[in-house]
């Protein structure tokens, strides 16, 4: 056990190494944040992947599976690998001719100032829950392989997480996804292959899968439910900042959109492996007090200590690999978005500094934020489902389309961050997210219609007023 906690902390310094080493090469906000708008169709397929596939891709999804069978698993893989398909397939390539540094700017480009500041109200705290999970996620792997309580693991890996991120941006978050993303595929292969023989291979594997346990959808689900089941990870995932920035650090749209396109088959190969390993587990670990706890305990009882390592630097690379991106996004909104729209900086060092610093203050929120949760799966669905319908509707009509302007795209956001707080907070939707993403439309529409109709009556008007 000593061998593998030094095995996977050296691995994790070589990420802080390699960090370290990239960020010499940064001179500039651009060059933080976007990587320089540099990537290729490989490593943006890379990096979106790992960034995307993270603690609840294995940790939580497995889990997840364990307690509720494959509904566990609508989320993740298919809902997030559909989320990286639409984004590829719809989106990237107009998003990434914007040549904005976050979403918030993109949205401010083609509306007004009150909508990105909207967008990042909205999208921080989202990013920030979604940093926290991948902590608690890390924290849990620590603690599953030490003597240490979460707790303490908790505080080692928000450490850990904050110096690699500050130190290289976006550059060594895509250098290192790279590794990061052929060591997950790699370790999670190894666990499934060794399942799989340690069960008699794979037609004893899927004969041993629980055909009460495969339906896609619950039993006596209503409707509204189930959409929700499916819109959060899909249509509210697909505005992530996280997201945006590699769409917006390719080198071109076509780049962009091929590289969602294959990253979100990519995703939904490798998730395939803790779903199916989250189906099996209860008869693998029966009676597991904690179901997030699935993967480390198979990777105990059935690799040899050797392959125990590369699995678990599996783990700690998708972990890594999400959170850098997570805090950036954050640090990325509240400095560009946020300090630098007040009070301009134009000394690149100076902007450069101040994103740094809002990364340090991202890292510490997201560990609070960490220590107040008790699921990784919790978190992510939270910032999946944060205020992102009426962001949804506005980036489509704005991006794919040319009706509606600054008021209608206010109108829509506003409107979907109102109806999802009361919806969840106060009127008890069953539903709150495909509430607000009908209200938010039906806003967008009103209100594009009523400008769009009196702008043409305005000018109808103004040469017999002449």
């Amino acid at each position: 056990m000593t061998l593998l906690l030094v095995a996977v902390l050296g691995y994790v310094a070589v990420q802080l190494v390699v960090g370290m080493w990239v960020s010499r090469g940064i001179r500039s906000e651009t060059d933080y944040l976007l990587a320089g708008r540099s990537l290729g169709l490989g490593m943006a397929t890379l990096s979106l992947f790992a960034t995307w596939f993270g603690a609840e891709s294995c940790i939580g999804a497995a889990g997840a599976v364990y307690s509720e069978g494959l509904s566990g698993g609508r989320a993740d893989p298919f809902g997030y690998a559909a989320c990286l398909l639409l984004m590829g397939g719809v989106y990237a390539a107009a998003l990434r001719r914007t040549g904005a540094v976050t979403l918030a700017e993109a949205m401010r480009q083609r509306f007004s100032g009150r909508v990105g500041s909207l967008v990042v109200l909205m999208t921080v705290p989202a990013s920030l829950l979604w940093a926290a999970a991948q902590i608690r996620a890390l924290a849990q792997v620590l603690s599953a392989f030490s003597s240490f309580g979460l707790e303490v693991t908790l505080t080692f890996a928000a450490l850990v997480v904050l110096v690699y991120t500050v130190s290289g941006g976006l550059r060594a978050d895509v250098m290192t996804d790279v590794v990061q993303g052929v060591a997950l595929l790699l370790g999670l292969a190894v666990l499934g292959v060794t399942v799989t023989l340690a069960l008699g291979g794979p037609a004893e594997a899927l004969a041993r899968l629980p055909r009460a346990s495969l339906a896609i959808e619950p039993a006596a689900v209503p409707m509204p439910s189930r959409l929700e089941a499916w819109f959060v990870p899909i249509l509210g995932s697909v505005t992530a900042q996280e997201m945006a920035s590699r769409v917006l650090a390719c080198r071109t749209p076509s780049v962009a959109s091929r590289s969602g396109l294959a990253a979100g088959g990519l995703y939904l190969l490798a998730g395939l492996v803790p779903v199916t390993l989250g189906l099996l587990g209860p008869q693998l670990a029966p009676g597991l007090a904690d179901p997030e706890q699935l993967l480390p305990t198979l990777a105990r009882t059935h690799l040899p200590p050797w392959l125990t390592v590369v699995f678990v630097g599996a783990l700690v690379s998708a972990i890594l690999s999400t959170v850098d991106s997570n805090l950036l996004s954050a640090a990325s909104l509240l400095a560009h978005d946020g300090v630098l729209r007040v009070r301009p900086v134009p000394d690149e060092r100076r902007r450069l500094a101040l994103t740094r610093g809002m990364t340090v203050l991202a890292g510490v929120a997201a560990y609070a934020l960490a220590f107040s949760h008790e699921s990784v799966h919790d978190l992510v669905e939270s910032s999946s489902a944060f205020g992102g319908a009426g962001l949804f509707v506005a980036m489509t009509f704005g991006l794919l389309t040319r009706f509606g302007g600054a008021a209608a795209g206010l109108a829509a956001v506003a409107t979907g961050i109102v109806t999802q707080v009361l919806g969840d907070h106060a009127l008890g939707f069953a539903a709150p997210f495909t509430a607000s993403l009908a209200t938010a439309s039906i806003a967008y529409v009103v209100v594009g219609a009523w400008t769009g109709l009196r702008e043409r009556k305005l000018k109808s008007a103004g040469p017999a007023g002449r």
